[in-house]
């Protein structure tokens, strides 16, 4: 496993390096996020974040790398649901539209029913499963048999698939790979300023989005504060078909990827590397280092709440890609 280490340089606490700008939730994997002003932690992400899936009939993952029209899907959680200590009852729902379907509305309760042999990338596990109302409408949507299922937090226990060996102690739900991404403004900027059509920062679906720092010096944070929770970071976010989504539209192409090459790449960022993969890079992967469910019980993460640094890397040959 490799390691962030070395090059490490302490920031001061007390200095501001940026603030965040906005807070996005994607309740469902791969479908539409949910744009907070203020988001709860848990041991395993953002409460809510990527908790359900859509899965096929051997109860493996449906993605936009391969089925785009999930960008189409809008999703809908109480606003109440995303402050610390809400529990949902029998009225709180999951609302899910898309264009040309009535909305579905899925009871935030947990349901009974558990489906075995629920896979996403290497994990393979239980979940529970949403009923045959949702599947028929997932299915009908898609054309193709499908049915979503709910991360199951009291049984199931997914490890990070992150390279650091920091991250292996820290799970997830049914997310990629880590349990928190952060990207900047301004590295959306800097990457809009290369392009001949502007794309929006949903195309690379952070969950926290920051503003005020230099472009792409997110990449460098090796250890940030936000409201007392304390991430660690240094692996960047390595970037898939995703990115080339449009998420209004669903229609695909070759961009960002192809700039992102030119500028992005693992043989851009690190020349000196021993062995280049042609991956791009976008956005820094994080795990939260002192979460505590008393603490998560009690404080959010806030629209407006000041970035401090406290360790940097000094380059990105002490970034993991």
């Amino acid at each position: 496993m490799a390691e962030a280490g070395g090059g490490e340089a302490a920031a001061a606490a007390t200095a501001t390096a940026a603030w965040v700008k906005s807070i996005v939730v994607y309740p469902v994997k791969s479908c539409r996020g949910i744009s907070v002003s203020q988001a709860s932690l848990t041991s395993n992400g953002l409460r809510w974040d990527r908790l359900w899936m859509i899965v096929n009939s051997k109860g493996r993952a449906y993605t936009q790398r391969v089925d785009p029209k999930l960008a189409l899907i809008e999703v809908e959680l109480p606003v109440e649901a995303f402050s610390p200590c809400w529990q949902p009852n029998t009225a709180s729902f999951l609302v899910i539209k898309a264009p040309g379907m009535n909305s579905v509305k899925i009871p935030m309760v947990e349901p009974p029913v558990v489906a075995n042999g629920v896979s996403v990338w290497e994990w393979t596990g239980s979940a529970f499963d949403e009923g045959d109302e949702a599947a028929d409408w997932f299915s009908l949507f898609l054309g193709k048999p499908s049915r979503l299922v709910r991360f199951n937090e009291a049984s199931e226990s997914r490890p990070s698939s992150g390279n650091a060996d920091y991250a292996r102690s820290h799970t997830i739900k049914f997310n990629d790979w880590y349990p928190f991404q952060l990207i900047s403004q301004e590295s959306l900027n800097a990457l809009n300023d290369r392009l001949l059509e502007p794309i929006k920062i949903n195309r690379f679906r952070a969950n926290f989005i920051v503003e005020g720092c230099e472009a792409f010096s997110e990449d460098l944070w090796n250890e940030i504060k936000i409201n007392d929770f304390t991430f660690r970071g240094g692996e960047l976010c390595y970037r898939c078909k995703v990115p080339t989504v449009n998420q209004e539209t669903a229609a695909t192409g070759s961009e960002p990827t192809q700039t992102l090459s030119t500028f992005r790449s693992d043989k851009v960022l690190r020349p000196n590397k021993e062995k280049h993969q042609g991956r791009v890079y976008m956005g820094q992967m994080l795990v939260c280092t002192n979460y505590t469910a008393a603490e998560g019980r009690k404080k959010a993460i806030r629209v407006g709440d000041a970035v401090h640094v406290l360790k940097s890397l000094s380059s990105y040959d002490h970034c993991i890609l």
